[in-house]
């Protein structure tokens, strides 16, 4: 099995084995019209109209990618106002009055696919993006034209890499039923011909499960992956299970492939079977501050604020959406869960090096998976020279962070890179 540059982390997954959750149902939700890459989209509902849960509350808009947005609770639409969310990026918002009811809509009901259209409206209709945390809208993803990108391999990402994060781990754990009716109803409606679960080998127990509930189908295969930061990026996952090298420019279907997260196949199998679309998702709560680690069914539209207690973040002083490697600053803890959230993790103290003078170690170099020259990126960019930045190859970056962690100079290296990818998409 491929291994190409990388680094170890300490896991700290206090939370692996804490089983998942309800919460109790907030007084107020806070729904943004934009949980997905693509389009925001317009609301469906108007201030003071009754919601109930699954009920379409955000309508996405023809042009780009864009999937409906649904209410995760019953109750009373108090407002739509404008948003700011944590990426910088404004939307309308759905302000949800609950009323503690939680009556379901009443055209809930499972999909019916007799073909291959049927089989991607529905997944649309069902407000599915990728749960891993990149957040690109599933149906886009499994839109691709056979004839001329035929796909003979569907990846299923158990890596879960990122530290503190377990969210994927106890999908497989305690649904890995509906992850197996999720991939192969994927593999039956687009004709693909075989499946490889990848799981990182720091969990053997999903691993065993995983072998026992698939049998003797011949047509998936679980295989273990190293441990070894960032193993859950697509382009690393698929060179380390199936050899192929997807170039820049290019999807994983050009190579044949199709990459889904756990949770978002596990989601699918659960919609295919009861036609509930996507309104809650499982986050993992944890941190260097968190006194009771836990993983947690949580309403989209609640506020960090309102989960803090359920894990005792005591004294934090920095929340991030995800982990600490590719994790998001929250600037404001009044912000939502999304669909975009895996966890939410807590820190005491924040440990930071003083930036000095590059020595030259090469040790970014050694630790980008992709194979990038780090610190020549920086010098490009920092002399906002574009046509250097392409040629180094900028837009490959994956933004796993892994130069910044092994810099013993302190350069913020991987932030670099992502402005020097905003420059050149801005040509």
């Amino acid at each position: 099995m491929k291994v190409i540059g990388g680094i170890r982390l300490p896991h700290k997954k206090a939370a692996a084995e804490v089983p998942t959750s309800e919460i109790p149902l907030p007084k107020r939700l806070t729904v943004p019209m934009l949980m997905s890459m693509g389009k925001p989209c317009t609301p469906a509902v108007k201030k003071g109209d009754r919601v109930t849960v699954g009920m379409r509350i955000g309508d996405p808009v023809q042009e780009g990618l864009c999937v409906p947005v649904h209410s995760p609770a019953s109750g009373t639409a108090e407002d739509i106002t404008d948003f700011r969310l944590a990426d910088g990026n404004t939307c309308k918002a759905v302000v949800i009055r609950t009323d503690g009811l939680q009556e379901t809509f009443h055209g809930i009901r499972p999909p019916v696919i007799q073909n291959r259209e049927d089989f991607i409206r529905a997944v649309r209709e069902s407000g599915c993006t990728g749960l891993g945390g990149a957040g690109f809208p599933t149906y886009a993803k499994l839109s691709f034209d056979s004839k001329k990108t035929p796909v003979d391999t569907l990846i299923i990402n158990g890596a879960e890499c990122e530290p503190y994060i377990v969210s994927d781990y106890r999908e497989f754990m305690e649904n890995g039923s509906d992850i197996l009716f999720g991939i192969r109803t994927v593999m039956d409606k687009l004709e693909i011909g075989r499946c490889i679960i990848g799981i990182e080998d720091n969990k053997p127990a999903a691993i065993s499960l995983m072998k026992k509930i698939i049998g003797s189908d011949k047509s998936i295969a679980v295989k273990a992956l190293p441990s070894r930061y960032p193993q859950g990026a697509e382009k690393v996952l698929i060179l380390s299970l199936t050899g192929r090298i997807v170039k820049e420019g290019e999807l994983p279907a050009h190579c044949g492939v199709i990459v889904m997260n756990a949770s978002t196949v596990g989601f699918l199998g659960r919609y295919f079977k009861n036609g509930m679309p996507l309104v809650q998702r499982r986050i993992t709560l944890d941190g260097n501050c968190v006194n009771n680690p836990g993983n947690f069914f949580v309403p989209l539209g609640t506020c960090v604020s309102d989960l803090m207690g359920l894990c005792g973040a005591e004294g934090y002083e920095e929340a991030f959406y995800g982990g600490p490697m590719m994790g998001v600053s929250l600037y404001d803890i009044r912000q939502p869960v999304t669909k975009l959230n895996n966890g939410i993790t807590f820190f005491k103290k924040i440990h930071s090096v003083q930036t000095t003078a590059c020595i030259r170690c090469g040790r970014c170099v050694r630790a980008c998976p992709v194979k990038l020259m780090p610190l020549d990126l920086e010098s490009a960019y920092d002399k906002k020279d574009t046509k250097e930045l392409k040629r180094l190859k900028a837009g490959l970056c994956i933004n796993c962070g892994c130069c910044t962690y092994v810099c013993p100079a302190g350069r913020r290296l991987a932030e670099k890179n992502q402005l020097a990818k905003q420059m050149l998409a801005k040509l």
